[in-house]
């Protein structure tokens, strides 16, 4: 099966009920997770809207909050920490983490990062995003890793895809408006698929540039598992 995670990021705009409705449309769309975004001031310091983004961090605050939420709606979530000291406050609720793209541009460069290393000693599931191939890289014999190819920008077009990619990768990471592009990398046999999704597209919400509304959620995810029949 095709592993659906559905990035709410940080479109929850720090309201609880806004992000139990986003779990329970993600839920009942077949995603198989959600995910979230851990970050602290200094990570997002030249943000000018860092006060707001930072009402929509995970934090050791609201962890237990989340947690709750996700059991009441029963959907799993995870994060992508970006800081080291977010593993503490996280690892008793997750079952995996998420890098993102910035942070995997040490592993290319042969850097070390705190952030990466603690995460790889909780031995859970790792899920990199990157745009360059990762099979030379020592970590890719790790089992516990999946390296999902994404093209940074934010958004980008489909033509600016290269879908031969995905021959490199275990999955794919969405940041186009067009749900071919997620359906492709379904069809091309993608084992895990991240998008991007938004209660409402006519808000102001900080993602919603490439996130889909929970009809277009619901329709891609059937069509994704459509295109994982053809595979079969």
């Amino acid at each position: 099966m095709v592993f659906i995670t559905a990035e709410i990021g940080v479109n929850w705009n720090g309201d609880f009920n806004l992000l139990e409705n986003m779990m329970k449309d993600a839920k009942n769309a077949n995603c198989d997770a959600v995910k979230l975004q851990a970050f602290n001031e200094k990570v997002i310091a030249d943000n000018p809207n860092k006060d707001k983004l930072l009402e929509t961090s995970v934090s050791k605050e609201n962890v237990n909050e989340i947690q709750l939420i996700s059991k009441k709606v029963g959907i799993e979530w995870y994060c992508t920490p970006m800081y080291a000291e977010a593993i503490n406050f996280l690892d008793p609720y997750v079952k995996r983490y998420k890098i993102r793209f910035a942070d995997s541009l040490n592993l290319h460069k042969n850097q070390s990062s705190s952030l990466i290393s603690q995460v790889l000693e909780t031995k859970k599931q790792i899920i990199i995003s990157s745009h360059k191939n990762p099979k030379n890289l020592e970590l890719y014999k790790n089992k516990n890793i999946k390296w999902l190819y994404v093209v940074p920008k934010y958004p980008c077009t489909l033509e600016e895809i290269d879908f031969s990619h995905l021959n490199d990768f275990h999955g794919y990471s969405n940041h186009c408006r067009d749900s071919i592009a997620p359906l492709t990398a379904a069809i091309l046999g993608a084992e895990m698929i991240e998008i991007h999704v938004t209660s409402n597209k006519e808000k102001n919400y900080f993602d919603n540039p490439v996130s889909f509304d929970p009809f277009e959620t619901e329709h891609l995810v059937k069509l994704i598992h459509k295109a994982e029949k053809i595979n079969q």
